[in-house]
């Protein structure tokens, strides 16, 4: 559907401006404003590429903090939606906010018209949403999950920070190992076609990579572009999907990572839409969607029936062994003390503090191993591009 740039006249005479997606021609823009009361002054095709603009989790972030500060004020809903729109800068989210705005003000309940742009705010953000608009704590819900993605897109950051070192290490490694095939092997194979020496095994092997990555660079792009249609492919079955996911959680040095990544998103997601009078079986099944892990899931479903059979929360948990005996501990205690979300939510503070330390452990072991492995490639290479000159110097003896 075409994107609408339009301006429009309310009911008191004023003029504003606003953008419509969710339409095929502009009879039918005109017709969602008359619904409104609005009358349409003029309007022009907007350009679809705008919308195709890339929004960042932080100006999510931004948003939510803004959104939750007005309506904790007593704006309406909609002239809170008007102001954000006008003062985002991202196009594409400009856009997103005005027809949300637009769904609001045709008589949709927030909750659906936040659904619309699912690609943009997650399960979560949209369970707090329909918590806080059914419990008339919409601000305190915005801003807990401004609070929760926060504190989401900074356990990332932390995650990808400490792994920045060994990705460039891999990628410089892979520069070098491209240098040395493209520029330094063909000339020793030219000294030594001239020199008629007989190549050993590695050489040979070395030469005839060198020959491919020059030579037939097309057929390697024909064969790795294909490979990873297929690979996308399987990847999205869920028979294969549940499989890595597994493969994940139980991987040698990155698995103990990867399971307290998984259960800090889902003991947060969890705690967080509790807090806000979501019931425990929609919680679950929610925070399961936001962990996406095929094993968290599994285990939601399965904690989903032991709660609608009367078990505590905090025994429940303790029969899995991806959930670090605090975080039973604390569930434990705070059903005993009515404060269930609360005590979760410290428990997935421990366990991001815990990420922090294992990414930092991790960090100390693989840039000493990386780098060895790094020469160890570089120094069979070069070996194997200089036997066939020492076998050549033994001859001349």
């Amino acid at each position: 559907m075409a994107v609408y740039e339009y301006t429009a006249r309310n009911e008191a005479g004023n003029e504003f401006n606003g953008s419509y997606s969710d339409i095929n021609s502009i009879s039918m823009l005109r017709n969602e404003l008359s619904k409104m009361g609005y009358v349409l002054v003029k309007v022009h095709r907007g350009k679809k590429a705008a919308k195709k603009r890339r929004i960042r989790q932080a100006e999510v972030v931004t948003f939510s903090y803004q959104f939750a500060a007005m309506c904790s004020a007593g704006l309406p809903i909609a002239k809170c939606l008007e102001t954000l729109e006008e003062q985002a800068e991202n196009s594409a989210f400009k856009c997103a906010i005005a027809e949300i705005r637009q769904d609001i003000q045709a008589g949709s309940s927030l909750k659906n018209a936040f659904e619309k742009h699912k690609k943009l705010f997650s399960d979560f953000f949209l369970g707090m949403i329909e918590a806080g608009e059914s419990s008339s704590k919409l601000s305190e819900a915005l801003n807990m999950s401004a609070e929760y993605l926060e504190k989401r897109m900074e356990l990332n950051r932390k995650v990808m920070s400490a792994f920045a070192y060994p990705i460039f290490i891999g990628v410089v490694c892979l520069l070098v190992l491209t240098g040395l095939l493209v520029f330094v092997v063909p000339v020793f194979a030219k000294i030594y076609q001239q020199l008629h020496v007989t190549l050993p095994g590695p050489t040979l092997l070395l030469m005839g990579l060198s020959n491919l990555i020059r030579h037939r660079w097309w057929a390697v792009l024909l064969g790795i572009i294909p490979a990873a249609f297929a690979i996308r492919r399987i990847s999205k079955s869920p028979l294969i999907r549940a499989r890595l996911d597994s493969f994940k959680l139980n991987m040698p040095v990155f698995g103990r990572l990867n399971r307290l990544v998984v259960v800090s998103q889902f003991t947060r997601t969890f705690a967080m839409l509790a807090s806000v009078g979501v019931s425990l079986i929609d919680a679950l099944h929610v925070a399961s969607a936001v962990a996406h892990n095929h094993k968290i899931t599994e285990i939601a479903n399965e904690l989903q029936a032991a709660i609608m059979a009367g078990h505590p929360v905090g025994i429940s948990l303790k029969k899995y062994e991806i959930f670090p005996p605090m975080i039973s501990q604390l569930a434990t205690s705070g059903e005993e003390g009515g404060m269930l979300a609360e005590m979760l939510n410290k428990g997935a503070d421990f366990i991001d503090k815990d990420i922090d330390r294992t990414t930092s452990a991790l960090l100390a072991k693989l840039e000493p191993a990386l780098t060895v492995v790094m020469g160890s490639i570089v120094g069979v290479i070069l070996m194997a591009v200089y036997l066939p000159m020492f076998d050549y110097m033994q001859h001349l003896e």
